[in-house]
């Protein structure tokens, strides 16, 4: 029942994110919008981390399964990726070395800061 609880919670924010792309007109998905509300929720204390953490780590267990539809979808277009092949892997490489980069830089900034902040 626990289970059921959180799912309906997490459905529940999809929902108002389905919502708010429907009454803002701006272009982004209706699951960012989802997204950021229950991270705002969780970081205010609407909603306790303990109200959708077992259902958030079995989502986060089952991802690789989400990405199957995507990989069909990959197969079956061959004939139309395989004409520009090419530029989609070196906008994919090059994406991925800008994105490593960035979190990386990222990251060392947030742990040097976390460390000055220790020490005062």
């Amino acid at each position: 029942m626990k289970y059921l609880k959180q799912m309906l919670l997490i459905l529940l924010i999809t929902l108002i994110g389905e919502v708010l792309k429907y009454l803002i007109p701006l272009p982004i998905p209706a699951s960012i919008y989802g997204m950021v509300l229950l991270f705002i929720c969780l970081m205010t204390g609407i909603i306790k981390p303990e109200s959708v953490k077992e259902t958030g780590k079995f989502m986060i267990e089952i991802m690789p399964v989400m990405f199957i539809p995507a990989g069909v979808g990959l197969i079956t277009s061959w004939s139309v990726l395989q004409t520009m092949l090419l530029p989609v892997c070196l906008v994919t490489i090059i994406t991925l070395i800008t994105v490593m980069a960035a979190t990386g830089r990222i990251s060392q900034h947030v742990i040097r800061k976390g460390k000055s902040g220790a020490d005062e």
